[in-house]
């Protein structure tokens, strides 16, 4: 039967880091599924619309869509998702297939916020990284990866998404079974993970 593992936590506090430890320890054990595939997208808004809409509420998400296919793969089906495309805000044209495997990592910062999710996960952990570090990576990220301007990255992540964080993220660590400080650099609470899941594998179906 196939573990899910619901990861969530602010923006840049290194869930994703955290999934591809667990991905690089288990190999070919685990399936990976950003919540980043399920942005919502108006296409007949312009490029600059869409870069002023705030991502980081749950209404920017098709969480219907998302919950529906994680109870596919939860049975044992595959599935196709569009990967999102960052710079113009959009849904790409490129699909991506999703294998069902022992392990599903669910990974971003609403992965927690519906309960039917909650439901379906076997472990729920909350990323808890610094606000100050949170904020340096993802300008480090958003200036290289895509071409963003600092001013503007620090505008947005102080109007936009820390209070959406307090709001609607923060809170869903009351829901989570592990909480791990600083992200991937806790190698302490990761060898925990780790050895979870591993009894878990072991674990008759």
């Amino acid at each position: 039967m196939t573990k899910i593992i619901s990861i969530t936590g602010g923006s840049a506090s290194g869930k994703t880091s955290i999934a591809n430890k667990i991905n690089d320890f288990f190999e070919h054990d685990v399936s990976f599924l950003s919540m980043d595939f399920y942005y919502k997208t108006d296409l007949k808004l312009t490029i600059e619309e869409r870069s002023k809409l705030n991502y980081d509420v749950p209404e920017a998400f098709d969480l219907n869509k998302f919950y529906m296919d994680v109870l596919k793969l939860k049975k044992n089906q595959k599935i196709y998702v569009n990967d999102y495309d960052y710079k113009n805000y959009k849904s790409s044209d490129h699909m991506i297939e999703i294998i069902p495997r022992k392990i599903l990592i669910l990974e971003g910062i609403f992965t927690l916020y519906d309960e039917r999710i909650r439901n379906l996960s076997d472990a729920k952990i909350f990323v808890d990284t610094d606000s100050d570090e949170r904020l340096a990576r993802r300008i480090l990220r958003d200036t290289n990866e895509n071409g963003r301007k600092t001013e503007d990255i620090i505008s947005h992540y102080l109007t936009v998404i820390k209070p959406s964080y307090e709001k609607y993220i923060k809170p869903m660590k009351k829901y989570c079974d592990i909480v791990i400080m600083n992200g991937a650099k806790n190698s302490v609470a990761i060898d925990i993970l780790y050895k979870y899941l591993q009894k878990s594998l072991e674990e008759p179906n």
